[in-house]
């Protein structure tokens, strides 16, 4: 579907999310491929759940999770990290993987002396790209390392928060973080 880290992406996501799924503990509702039927109806696809093609879930992947977190130009800072706020972006929302790595690079940026403070407000762009580049080129070769381990965290403490907030993620929380945390 072009860029070859978006390839490699979709193959992690898919092999984590699997098939239809339908448990009726996830707020999600009915799944295909990950891909929930509120996010399905709103890119246009009307059919069956179950019987959703792959295509068309490889095609909502790419515009509403790659494409809107500017993850092109991300995989060509850190492919891993890419792949990672993929992940994050398909089972937690866009906003939320934009919401780590923004928090991220705040706490990293040795109160403002490395480069500037950017807002916390979820949404991916070229001031968040922009920085990145800055954190990489100013943190050195762990830098990169460091930004995974940190969303990691932030990831896997999240989830827990949902299954303290909600009983029902309970079922799912082991899951999410033997699948996802890497």
């Amino acid at each position: 579907m072009g860029n070859k880290y978006f390839d490699i992406a979709i193959r992690h996501t898919l092999a984590a999310e699997g098939g239809y799924s339908n448990n009726p503990n996830d707020t999600g509702g009915e799944t295909m491929w990950g891909i929930t039927i509120a996010v399905a109806r709103a890119n246009g696809y009307s059919g069956s759940m179950r019987l959703m093609p792959l295509s068309i879930a490889q095609n909502i992947y790419k515009k509403m999770y790659w494409d809107k977190n500017y993850l092109d130009e991300i995989s060509a800072i850190s492919s891993d990290l890419a792949i990672k706020l993929f992940d994050i972006g398909v089972n937690m929302g866009t906003a939320r993987a934009g919401l780590f790595l923004q928090q991220a690079l705040n706490a990293f940026n040795r109160q403002g002396r490395l480069y500037p403070d950017i807002s916390e407000d979820g949404a991916i762009g070229n001031v968040t790209v922009k920085t990145l580049g800055l954190y990489i080129e100013k943190r050195g070769k762990l830098a990169e390392q460091t930004m995974l381990r940190a969303i990691n965290g932030m990831q896997c403490a999240f989830y827990i928060e949902l299954a303290q907030k909600r009983q029902a993620n309970e079922e799912f929380v082991f899951g999410w973080i033997s699948n996802r945390i890497i």
